[in-house]
C-alpha cells in the first residue's frame, strides 16, 4: 500500500478509536435541489373581506411541504407585513433551484402595473394604489435579475377591485367614493427569462370567488394537478385551465406567460423525472 493510502487509514483508524465521526460532506445536488415557496393568503380585508385565500394559502402550503419546498406562510398581511414578505423571497432564495409565489387575495392594475393589496389598506383614489400596495411587477423585476433557479409565480388574484364604487370613510370622519377607473383583472405581463407567471384569469378578467366551498375554483383544480406524478408544469396549468374554463362555461379560463428554458414537474414520475411530452 502507498505511503499516503497507509496514513489516511491510520488516521481513519484513530478517529474510530476516539468516536470521532467524519462529517458527511454537503450535497451539492441536495443545494442545486433546493425549493423555496413564499405562500400568502389575504382573506380579512377592511374592504372587500374574501372566503377563500386563507384556506387556499394553507391548502397550498401543506401540499408544497409535501412536494419537498420550504414554505413560508403568510396570512392576512398588512403592507409593511407583505413588502418585507417579498424582499425577504426574492434576497433568501438567491441560491434555490426552485423559487415559487403563490398569492391569493386582492389584486388590481393601474397604467399597465400590477399591484397586490395588503389586508389594512383603504384606497380612496387610484393614484394612492402604488404607495399602499406592493407592486408585482417589481417584484418580477427582482426574480427575473437572478441567474440560478426558476420562477413560478402563481396569482388567484385577478377578483373585482374591492374599492370601485365602495364609499371609503375619510379622515374628516366624511364618506368618499374611489376615484378612478381602474380596469378590472390584471394587467398581462412578460415572464422574465427562467420564469412562468399563471394567473386565475386572463389578462383584464376577473376570477370568482367560491363562497360555498373552501377553496377557489383555481385553487381546488390546481391542488388536484399538483398530484400528479411527472407532469411538465407546462402541461399542468393547461389541465388547470381546462378545468376552470369547463367549470365557469369558459367565463373565467386562466392563463400564463412562460420564459421557461428546462423541463420542471412538482412531483417526479415514476423515472424520477418529467414525462415526454410529445
Amino acid at each position: 500500500m502507498p505511503l499516503s493510502g497507509r496514513r489516511a487509514l491510520c488516521a481513519a483508524a484513530l478517529l474510530a478509536a476516539a468516536g470521532v465521526r467524519a462529517a458527511p460532506a454537503p450535497s451539492t445536488a441536495a443545494a442545486r435541489e433546493r425549493r423555496v415557496a413564499l405562500v400568502i393568503g389575504n382573506s380579512a380585508y377592511r374592504v372587500g373581506p374574501l372566503k377563500n385565500p386563507a384556506s387556499d394559502a394553507q391548502a397550498m402550503s401543506e401540499a408544497l411541504r409535501a412536494l419537498g419546498f420550504e414554505v413560508s406562510l403568510v396570512r392576512d398581511a398588512p403592507l409593511r407585513e407583505l413588502i418585507e414578505a417579498f424582499r425577504r423571497f426574492s434576497v433568501d432564495t438567491r441560491g434555490a433551484a426552485v423559487r415559487l409565489l403563490f398569492y391569493a387575495g386582492h389584486g388590481l392594475q393601474v397604467k399597465g402595473r400590477n399591484y397586490l393589496l395588503p389586508v389594512d389598506t383603504e384606497i380612496r383614489a387610484e393614484e394612492e394604489v402604488p404607495a399602499k400596495s406592493a407592486d408585482l411587477n417589481e417584484l418580477l423585476e427582482r426574480l427575473g435579475a437572478l441567474q440560478q433557479g426558476i420562477n413560478i409565480v402563481i396569482l388567484d388574484a385577478c377578483r373585482n377591485n374591492p374599492f370601485s364604487g365602495a364609499e371609503i370613510l375619510g379622515p374628516d370622519g366624511r364618506r368618499l367614493k374611489f376615484r378612478g377607473a381602474t380596469p378590472s383583472g390584471l394587467a398581462p405581463v412578460e415572464a422574465p427569462l427562467g420564469s412562468m407567471v399563471a394567473f386565475s384569469t386572463a389578462p383584464g378578467g376577473v376570477a370568482l370567488d367560491n363562497p360555498k366551498e373552501p377553496h377557489s375554483l383555481y385553487t381546488k383544480h390546481l391542488l388536484g394537478a399538483l398530484q400528479s406524478p411527472g407532469l411538465p408544469i407546462e402541461m399542468l396549468f393547461k389541465q388547470v385551465r381546462l378545468s376552470v374554463a369547463r367549470e365557469t362555461g369558459r367565463v373565467q379560463v386562466p392563463w400564463e406567460s412562460s420564459s421557461l428554458t428546462g423541463d420542471f414537474c412538482f412531483k417526479p414520475g415514476p423515472g424520477g423525472g418529467c414525462a415526454v411530452v410529445r
